[in-house]
């Protein structure tokens, strides 16, 4: 089938591979325009990019998905199947006609659970037991369209946004590969979505501040779900702290308040429980343990997390 794939992140490259390593011919790519990242503001590609131009496919980047020039172009393509995994825009009535096989989506929650953005930072951060991934028939909704197949995974308590990211992504590229054999050979029809549906809200880089008056089962999953990005984070000594990997311990404390700092421990209280700081990494430096950000500090048992 001819293919254009619209997709952005590290998560869309395993279905893009798959569909090349499976034969299907994919005349296109679309991804979001480069952005500038790190201390240098350097112009990055997006890793879709990268990894379509190694592979000699050609690259489009409209600044806007309605741009008429755009859509003209694609329509010169004359796409049977448009899939969209992680692109990061809605795409509007007039592509969503384009390909007469419709435009397949690879979604990382069960929809209708987790429609939005963030879906896997949420189903952690909500302590969800399990999430999956969801191909599905676009229309011109959010995430609204027929489900066409899903498949489960569970949520290890070790896992963050990162490494379930992972191997979401890798099972929505197999995923990928049997939905567009089905729709081939007519043995998959789009079933509408009737449970009620949730929704997983973009995440600011600001929504990452810890709030203590939480418990600390709580403060756990929040922590999970927001690794990488945006990062969980808070204020020690009007430093901005950000917190990588913690664990949450019985006992008692005051919410914000350090209650052991030594013995390579570094604990904090919570309304239910305490939270003890495994990883973390001081603004400017490099992730560190938490016995040697207490090695390189005078933090003192009894301080407090404060306002910046």
């Amino acid at each position: 089938m001819r293919i254009v794939f619209f997709g952005t992140p590290q998560f869309a490259v395993p279905s893009l591979n798959k569909l090349l390593q499976s034969g299907e011919k994919v005349i296109a790519v679309v991804t979001q325009p480069d952005k500038k990242k790190g201390r240098g503001r350097i112009l990055s590609p997006p890793p879709v990019k990268e990894f379509a131009l190694n592979r000699g496919i050609r690259v489009l980047q409209p600044t806007s998905i309605k741009d008429p020039e755009f859509i003209n172009e694609l329509s010169t393509m004359k796409p049977e199947i448009i899939v969209v995994v992680a692109y990061g825009k809605i795409l509007s009535a007039q592509i969503l006609k384009l390909p007469s096989f419709g435009c397949i989506n690879v979604h990382a929650s069960l929809l209708p659970k987790y429609r939005g953005a963030a879906p896997i930072q949420w189903a952690i951060i909500n302590a969800e037991k399990k999430t999956g991934i969801t191909t599905m028939l676009m229309d011109e909704g959010l995430d609204t369209g027929g489900i066409l197949l899903q498949e489960e995974t569970e949520i290890a308590a070790d896992d963050n946004a990162e490494t379930l990211s992972k191997r979401l992504a890798e099972i929505g590229a197999s995923l990928l590969i049997k939905t567009i054999k089905g729709i081939k050979d007519g043995s998959i029809k789009p079933i509408p979505q009737v449970e009620t549906p949730s929704y997983a809200t973009p995440l600011k880089k600001e929504d990452g501040r810890v709030n203590w008056l939480k418990t600390a089962t709580e403060i756990f999953n929040f922590v999970r779900g927001m690794y990488p990005w945006p990062g969980a984070y808070c204020y020690l000594n009007r430093e901005r702290i950000k917190i990588i990997k913690v664990k949450a311990i019985e006992g008692s404390g005051i919410p914000n308040r350090i209650e052991k700092a030594g013995e390579g421990e570094l604990i904090v209280g919570t309304v239910k429980g305490l939270i003890s700081i495994i990883e973390l990494q001081p603004e400017g430096k490099k992730s560190m343990s938490a016995a040697a950000f207490l090695q390189g500090r005078h933090v003192k048992e009894g301080a407090f997390f404060d306002e910046p």
